[in-house]
């Protein structure tokens, strides 16, 4: 079950980078968060090279790390981002067409959603998880836990803002997973590295409560 799989592993990680860069940094970022326990990262298609980083990434880090297709806003990006055996699809909105050969390639996909009803549509129409944009980043896990009360089920992936000092919080307010942007792409490979086990280590050390 493929998207099965490749969903077990963004939700393992709990964690995912998110990524615009050239592809030769790109490679620096991928190989220094896999270096700090987060194997999931994701590369925006903001950037024209995206492609080229996809397959960067892959040639030099193969299964080691689940690398996924950001800013995926309509049919044809998907189908490049698939193409280039992106893992999963990740978008600031809400699109059927992406949403269709999601299923149809059997990938996970996180729609950005600006309301609830909007949010609950792409759930049933097969959304992996739901990326509360952009309001989550903007008015923090209060948000996420007024939404939670009624739909405890909804998956959701919280974007921005997030790092070490805060990402507890995000879980303690119901997200399933965080796509985390400076904190895992700003400065040196051994910053990123040393970022990316703190993060790790908030991550597990809430999870460890949980059980």
């Amino acid at each position: 079950m493929k998207k099965f799989d490749l969903m077990k592993k963004i939700l393992d990680s709990g964690a995912l980078a998110v990524v615009r860069a050239k592809p030769e940094r790109v490679l620096e970022i991928a190989e220094s968060i896999v270096r700090g326990g987060i194997p999931v990262m994701e590369i925006s298609y903001t950037n024209a090279d995206a492609p080229q980083a996809i397959d960067l990434v892959h040639q030099h880090l193969g299964s080691s790390i689940l690398v996924g297709a950001g800013t995926v806003n309509n049919s044809a990006t998907a189908k490049d981002a698939i193409a280039h055996g992106a893992g999963f699809l990740y978008s600031p909105i809400f699109d059927r067409g992406v949403m269709s050969l999601a299923n149809e390639y059997q990938i996970p996909y996180a729609p950005g959603c600006s309301t609830v009803t909007e949010a609950v549509e792409a759930m049933r129409a097969g959304a992996t998880f739901i990326k509360y944009f952009p309001y989550g980043g903007l008015l923090g896990p209060d948000v996420i836990k007024t939404i939670k009360t009624p739909i405890p089920e909804m998956p959701l992936l919280e974007s921005g803002g997030v790092d070490a000092s805060n990402v507890r919080q995000w879980f303690d307010a119901g997200v399933e997973v965080v796509g985390i942007g400076s904190a895992l792409s700003k400065g040196s490979k051994d910053t990123i590295e040393a970022s990316a086990r703190s993060i790790r280590k908030e991550i597990d050390a809430f999870r460890s409560t949980e059980k």
